[in-house]
Order: C-alpha cells, then sequence, then structure tokens
C-alpha cells in the first residue's frame, strides 16, 4: 500500500514538472486584438466614432467593420498608432467623425449651476460629482473632455478648457 502511495506520488510529480516546463515553453499572448487596439485608443467613450465607446469600436476595428479613422479625440496620432499595429497604410482622421483637436476637460461654472443632475447621466465615465438640487463638479483626473455634459445642462454652465488651462 505505502510503495502504491510513493509511486503514484512520483508520477504526479514527474507530470507536474513536465507540464510546469511545457508552459514556461508554450507562453501565449494572452492579449487579444480587440484588447491590442482598445488600448491605443484615448478611451474618452465620447462616441464620435460611431460606437458607444472605445471598446466597442476597438471591436469593430478588430472585426474589421470599421476604419482605423474614425477616432477624432485620439487624433492623427492615434491612427498611425493603429495603423502601425494592424499593418495598413497611415491615413488621417475621418473628419465627419469631429476635428481632432487639444485635448480638454468639461469645466462646471458652480455660480450658475441649478443641481439639475441631467449631466450626471451623460458622463460615460462618471467624473461629475454632484446630486440633484446641489452644485455639480468635475473630477478633472476622471474627465476625459467627450464633451456629453454639455448638451444636457439647462444653463449652460459647463464648457470645455484646455487641459493646459486645467
Amino acid at each position: 500500500m505505502i510503495i502504491s502511495i510513493i509511486i503514484i506520488t512520483g508520477i504526479a510529480l514527474i507530470i507536474g514538472i513536465a507540464l510546469s516546463l511545457a508552459a514556461a515553453e508554450i507562453r501565449q499572448n494572452d492579449e487579444s486584438p480587440v484588447d491590442s487596439i482598445n488600448a491605443l485608443l484615448p478611451q474618452s467613450q465620447c462616441g464620435q466614432c460611431g460606437y458607444p465607446g472605445c471598446r466597442p469600436y476597438a471591436a469593430a476595428v478588430a472585426e474589421g467593420t470599421a476604419e482605423i479613422n474614425q477616432c477624432a479625440p485620439g487624433g492623427d496620432a492615434t491612427v498611425t498608432a493603429l495603423a502601425n499595429l494592424l499593418g495598413l497604410s497611415t491615413t488621417r482622421v475621418n473628419t465627419a467623425f469631429g476635428e481632432p483637436g487639444p485635448a480638454t476637460l468639461a469645466c462646471i461654472n458652480e455660480d450658475v449651476c441649478i443641481g439639475c443632475a441631467l449631466c450626471l447621466d451623460a458622463c460615460p465615465v462618471d467624473a461629475i460629482v454632484g446630486a440633484a438640487h446641489f452644485t455639480h463638479t468635475i473630477i478633472r483626473s476622471e474627465c476625459t473632455g467627450c464633451e456629453l455634459c454639455i448638451a444636457p445642462c439647462p444653463v449652460d454652465c459647463i464648457a470645455l478648457i484646455p487641459v493646459r488651462a486645467a
């Protein structure tokens, strides 16, 4: 009985070592093409590309159903990075999806804000803090400058400012 246990333990040990060595030799790249494309996008989640966020756009690019030049917030640098990653020819941002420009942040004029909370639902990254009937503010480190909070504001208290001025 003891000899059987020793033999089975030895076999299990040898198989474990062999599997460990095989795993070290065969390293898989766990990053999918969608992950690689998504990593190059600005993560503004603005929807200007025609998709509800950066990851869905990355999936469409990976599938070949979207062009690499639809990300206006990323600008020509993002288009070039995507072209290099995918082995495609470099192009410029398609301005039908927006004009590339400097990085911006939303800024709320807190003296004018009425606390309607409409901007809270519009923000795709939860960068706005506030509650109904209270003044709201922007968490600057979280804001992507997507502009989605501007349209629903009934008192026009939200403006985009260049990141340098923030």
